[in-house]
């Protein structure tokens, strides 16, 4: 049996059309039905006025008062009451004696009897009118007394049927049925394209369809993690949702307020603001990675633009962790390609007889290894830190760099507080070292030289090379993200070293700073507060900068802070 389907909801914009048809629709019959009574009584009344001045009229010719007096009035009046009655457009004018006996009558076959209708009132000199149903039928008359000198010699009466008051009624009827039915039929057909264009924006949903959708339209905003900002054609906000407020970092009431003016970092406002629609770029927060997509929406001029935003912050450290495992994983193969290389120089030595030398030889090799490994771990007792120099050594040495852990280099154990990860010194160390190494490699006597101590209450984080320095003009620059020296970027790839080591310093409340190292070079300087001497924000040592804001020329070549780059021990590729 087949299930009757219960009929589809009229659209939105099909209730407001029947709703406004039904009211237009309404008024018109009001305005009709009023017209119609309010004309009908005009009508009757003005029927009255109009027999009454033709009564009247007829009653002061002297023509009538002198028919009247002669011997045979009908003969005279007649002619004349019909002619008046012709050209005043009343249906008929009776003249009588004072007895009510006509002398006139529209039918001839009439003349000589009494006149139907009260004749009392105009006996007594007055004129009135009323409607009275006679030979003609109900009529609206009127009766007028005919005076000559100061008597009553006869009576006129005028009269009007009520057949032709209502047949003028009905033409100022059909007339504003008329123009009803072409205001209806306007008001109509406005109301039509009013609606055609309501159903074109609402897409022939109705009210309940257009209800549940903006439920799940609020339930979707509240929901998705990913940040969506929608800005008008002004770039102000227009709609932000939950993610987007967090990833941004803004609160209170942003909707309504242009996107210069969320305080937001110049590079990632310069992004939203572009009229051009951007794919996967990455910007930086003062404490989160962004990949931010937007679309321009237009329809023939701009009327805003979407964008998303997603948050790799998590993602882009696991990705340095990763290029840190590849370095580890490099290293090895570059150790295990050297031990296979001492391990033939010794096969060899005995082959040769020299068992005595290639002893000496394996263990000479063996402690510096050994030395190597104990003399760094016994400086950095962060697993992760040591694993990570230990590893960085070993690239640069590949490269030809020499990487140098400087004597006063001395992380005890409980020193790092929890609040400090071990993936945000990597992050802050490695991308250190990669810069350096890059910039020294090429350079005669490459050198690489690392600090990692506790000065006071900070953790001092220093790398210095002896590649071709820092222009004192862009201390700051080098760590915006997409600024780099270098020629062959990858698109994103380029210029984020720098921009996630000063974001990671910021979120620990240090500083970052790069300046000229002794002998040439740059040194770069991160000093991250420990727990115990973190201080009150504004309180911060009169001259001190935050992460990037150095000022070029602040640090000097050679006037650094005591003890920095220091001779140390090298790591010559792992115990090379």
């Amino acid at each position: 049996m087949r299930v009757p389907r219960l009929p589809r909801p009229r659209s939105l914009a099909g209730q407001l059309f029947a709703m406004q048809a039904v009211l237009i629709a309404v008024l018109v019959a009001g305005y009709a039905l009023f017209s119609y009574v309010s004309d009908r009584d005009q009508a009757q009344q003005a029927a009255g006025r109009q027999a009454m001045a033709v009564a009247r009229s007829v009653a002061d010719s002297p023509s009538v008062r002198a028919a009247i007096r002669t011997p045979d009035p009908t003969r005279t009046l007649q002619p004349y009451a019909t002619q008046v009655q012709r050209h005043t457009g009343v249906d008929f004018v009776t003249i009588m004696n004072p007895g009510g006996v006509r002398w006139t009558h529209p039918n001839p076959a009439l003349i000589g009897e009494r006149f139907l209708g009260h004749t009392a009132r105009a006996l007594r000199g007055e004129s009135f009118t009323e409607t009275y149903t006679g030979t003609l039928g109900p009529s609206v008359r009127a009766v007028t007394p005919v005076r000559d000198g100061g008597r009553i010699t006869g009576l006129v009466s005028a009269g009007i049927t009520v057949e032709t008051v209502s047949a003028r009624l009905r033409e100022q009827v059909t007339t504003l049925a008329g123009v009803a039915g072409g205001a209806l039929v306007l008001g109509a057909v406005g109301t039509y394209v009013i609606n055609a264009r309501l159903r074109r924006s609402t897409h022939g949903m109705n009210a309940t369809e257009l209800s549940r959708m903006h439920d799940y339209h609020q339930a979707a905003l509240h929901a998705v993690r990913e940040g969506l900002l929608m800005l008008d054609g002004r770039f102000r906000v227009a709609l932000i949702n939950d993610g987007g407020r967090e990833l941004l970092g803004v609160g209170g009431e942003v909707v309504g307020r242009s996107v210069a003016d969320l305080g937001l970092p110049a590079p990632l406002t310069g992004a939203l603001l572009s009229s051009e629609p951007r794919v996967d770029e990455v910007h930086l927060t003062a404490s989160r990675v962004l990949v931010v997509n937007t679309s321009p929406v237009s329809g023939g001029e701009h009327r805003g633009t979407v964008a998303t935003l997603r948050d790799v912050t998590e993602l882009q450290s696991l990705t340095g962790e990763l290029d840190s495992e590849r370095g580890f994983t490099q290293a090895l193969r570059a150790q295990a390609h050297e031990a296979a290389n001492r391990l033939h120089t010794v096969v060899s030595l005995i082959e040769l007889g020299r068992a005595e030398e290639a002893v000496d030889f394996a263990t000479a090799e063996l402690e510096l290894a050994q030395a190597l490994t104990d003399q760094v771990v016994a400086a950095v007792n962060e697993p992760v830190l040591a694993a990570l120099l230990l590893g960085k050594a070993a690239q640069a040495n590949e490269r030809g760099v020499e990487l140098v852990v400087a004597e006063d280099s001395r992380i005890d154990d409980g020193l790092l507080p929890p609040s400090l990860p071990a993936r945000d010194l990597v992050t802050v160390l490695g991308n250190l070292i990669d810069n350096a190494v890059d910039a020294a490699q090429g350079s005669e006597g490459g050198r690489v030289t690392v600090t990692a101590c506790a000065e006071g209450a900070e953790l001092v984080l220093r790398v210095s090379d002896t590649g071709a320095g820092v222009d004192p003009a862009h201390t700051e620059e080098v760590f915006r993200r997409g600024w780099s020296t270098k020629t062959a970027a990858a698109p994103g790839g380029r210029g984020l070293g720098l921009a996630l080591v000063r974001q990671t310093v910021r979120r620990h409340e240090g500083t970052l700073t790069v300046s000229g190292a002794p002998g040439g070079g740059a040194r770069f300087e991160a000093r991250i507060p420990l727990p115990t001497a973190r201080t009150a924000p504004g309180t911060e040592p009169a001259g001190t900068e935050r992460a990037g804001t150095e000022p070029a020329g602040t640090e000097p070549a050679g006037t650094g802070p005591a003890g920095a780059d220091r001779a140390g021990t090298a790591l010559p590729g792992g115990g090379a």
